[in-house]
């Protein structure tokens, strides 16, 4: 009996809070809910990782995908995060942790001297934007990337810029109201009255409207539009043929 006992000691014991709630989606990932502390000592693949009250650990040489991290209080990574969202009062990478985050929502960061973080944007919208500018290198990368490897994109990306079997977006010249909206919007932008803040949305707009990108105009010029503050008589004349011709399209 003793000997039984002693062998049972060299497991850890696995303690699941009451109140916790382990759960699987559709795609098999895991989701995770505790009131209490969370210590990730596995890799793996997890839907939601959530710590009501208090903190989440991914401890060294463990490698977590999430779409989603949430923790009351901090999020500490010793290890490999890679997550869509990361929601904490305080995020922080120890030595040699690695972190690719494309939203970052937390009061306080820290990064350690070796430690690494890609991403880190406040909002959907900042990413669009980003993204947006680069479409033509976006459309170079190959369908699949290993986050780990240090294999240069280049090397595996496709030689053309267009994938097979589809059309560029921004192919052909743009329509007549749009190319009248642009010249205006040219004239707008580099006007020295206008404040910063409605200066970078016509940017955006224009940027759009320059890469004959018909798809991300429709997405993004009534927001753009929102954030002036005082519109000219240009500036309205310009919303009227974006409108006209977006809502034309229905």
């Amino acid at each position: 009996m003793s000997s039984a006992g002693e062998s049972q000691a060299n497991f850890p014991t696995m303690i699941i809070p009451r109140g916790t709630e382990i759960k699987l989606n559709s795609q098999g990932q895991l989701s995770i809910k505790t009131p209490g502390n969370l210590v990730i000592q596995n890799s793996g693949t997890y839907s939601e990782l959530e710590s009501t009250n208090g903190s989440i650990r991914i401890e060294d040489n463990v490698s977590v995908e999430a779409v989603s991290v949430r923790a009351g209080q901090a999020c500490f990574i010793q290890g490999t995060l890679t997550a869509w969202r990361v929601h904490a009062k305080r995020i922080a990478l120890e030595d040699r942790a690695k972190a690719y985050i494309m939203l970052q929502e937390s009061e306080q960061l820290e990064l350690s001297k070796g430690s690494r973080l890609v991403g880190n944007f406040a909002n959907e919208k900042e990413i669009f934007l980003l993204l947006g500018k680069f479409t033509s290198q976006l459309k170079e990368l190959p369908g699949s990337v290993n986050m780990t490897s240090p294999t240069p994109l280049a090397d595996s990306a496709p030689s053309s810029h267009t994938l097979p079997g589809t059309a560029s977006p921004r192919a052909g010249e743009l329509p007549e109201p749009l190319r009248d909206a642009l010249v205006l919007l040219e004239g707008e932008v580099q006007r020295r009255d206008l404040d910063p803040q409605s200066s970078e949305a016509l940017r955006e707009v224009v940027f759009a409207l320059r890469e004959k990108d018909v798809q991300r105009t429709a997405v993004i010029y009534r927001e753009a539009f929102s954030e002036l503050t005082y519109p000219s008589e240009v500036l309205k004349k310009v919303f009227q043929l974006l409108d006209g011709y977006f809502q034309r399209r229905g």
